[in-house]
């Protein structure tokens, strides 16, 4: 089964970079690398940050607002559970969630699993590249597509691109350099989105 070992993002401040996301304690989950690549509006992707319960979201979410991230949506209740959405200062967008509701545990400012998520133009061009490209689907439906990823730190799914935007509380609009690297077992290939798919990195 193919394996996402970990999500690069492209940064202007490195030093700064670093900084916010030892907050947040990713790990070797997520590396970072300088870029001044142009880039405008929503990138096309968010990242999200499933946690075991609502106390952990709202530990982490904390951290990510006392490390300086932006606000996009608070922390609420809804019917699929407990969750909000942040901006990093590096431009990212994260959200933290959780479908449990309530703690069962202490909490910790934890996150149990990465999810990326992409915006497609035409989610099924997309999912087609993608299963050409080795991944199994796991659930599609309309405009959503998630992947298995068996035991990969990282998971992955599609999603239409105007609806990511809004799930993530910003508008549509984006233009420019996505920001972002997927580093994997699946060699090196751009998708019909314009996102790159490159060899596992070894450091941060």
């Amino acid at each position: 089964m193919a394996n996402i070992d970990s999500v690069t993002l492209e940064v202007t401040d490195l030093s700064s970079a670093r900084s916010f996301y030892d907050a947040l304690d990713l790990g070797d989950r997520l590396q970072l690398r300088e870029s001044d690549a142009p880039t405008s509006g929503f990138r096309g992707f968010h990242l999200s940050l499933v946690c075991s319960q609502p106390g952990d979201v709202n530990a982490l979410f904390d951290a990510a607002v006392a490390a300086g991230a932006t606000v996009l949506k608070p922390v609420a209740k809804s019917m699929w559970g407990h969750g909000g959405a942040v901006q990093a200062p590096d431009g990212t967008i994260w959200k933290i969630a959780t479908s449990a509701k309530k703690d069962t545990a202490p909490v910790s400012r934890k996150a149990d699993e990465i999810v990326l998520l992409i915006g497609a133009d035409d989610v099924s061009a997309s999912k087609k590249f993608y299963v050409a490209h080795g991944l199994t689907v796991g659930k599609s439906f309309g405009s959503y597509v998630d992947f298995k990823m068996g035991s990969s730190p990282i998971g992955f799914g599609l999603y239409k691109r105007a609806a990511l935007a809004k799930d993530g509380g910003v508008a549509p609009e984006g233009s420019g350099s996505h920001r972002i690297a997927v580093n994997s077992d699946l060699g090196t290939f751009t998708d019909p989105d314009g996102f790159a798919w490159e060899p596992v990195r070894v450091s941060r």
